[in-house]
């Protein structure tokens, strides 16, 4: 089935940057040490995951990612947007178990292109100051605001009587009621004998007094 392709995006610069957050400008500076890292991976690794053991990897004749553009927009997009696999799957032309391998395969691949150009996320305060080349007292600043910060506190709202429902609601549960059991057999006979006695009155012949 087809699917997104580089070719397709190249020129809707607007819509690029929407889906990778990447301009097309940008884009071809990744594309090497991407497809660099996605190859020594794969000179190891089975897509499947497992070591390799037998012959060279080589793009096949219907892979769904065919150019190193498409398999960059992939996971980049995939970084972007947090579809489901299934929804990613289908966007690039393959079904979610095969979506799920290239995702496995891909973000390892970016993350160390990342690297290698220096735009991977800073995990540390010395790694920001080493980047921004600054030392850790100038850049501590920069996060130190966001991790002291403060909660946000609710506001207390006015002591108000408590409602005449709260002492009437009792927890959730067996119900501490009395229950009422009904005796069946009682019942019928019962039933029997109002019947009877109903029946024994209509039957009554009527005195002379009552003409």
């Amino acid at each position: 089935m087809a699917g997104v392709r580089f070719a397709d995006l190249q020129s809707r610069p607007t819509e690029f940057l929407d889906l990778t957050s990447v301009t097309l400008e940008e884009f071809p500076q990744l594309v090497p040490p991407f497809e660099a890292a996605f190859h020594a991976r794969m000179a190891a690794w089975r897509m499947d995951g497992k070591p390799r053991t037998a012959r060279r990897f080589t793009i096949y004749k219907n892979c769904p990612l065919p150019t190193p553009e498409d398999r960059l927009l992939f996971i980049l997009v995939y970084r972007k947007t947090y579809a489901l696999q299934v929804v990613q799957g289908r966007l690039c032309g393959m079904v979610q178990g095969k979506a799920n391998q290239w995702m496995h395969v891909l973000l390892p691949a970016l993350l160390v292109a990342l690297r290698a150009l220096g735009d991977a996320p800073a995990r540390s305060l010395t790694a920001l100051a080493q980047r921004l080349g600054v030392s850790e007292a100038d850049a501590a600043p920069l996060v130190a605001p966001l991790a002291q910060e403060p909660a946000p506190m609710a506001t207390v709202p006015a002591a108000t009587p408590p409602s005449p429902l709260v002492p009437m609601m009792g927890p959730n549960g067996v119900s501490s009621a009395p229950k009422t059991r009904l005796n069946r057999r009682s019942a019928i006979a019962a039933r029997k004998r109002t019947i009877r006695s109903k029946m024994s009155c209509w039957c009554m012949p009527s005195s002379p007094s009552s003409f």
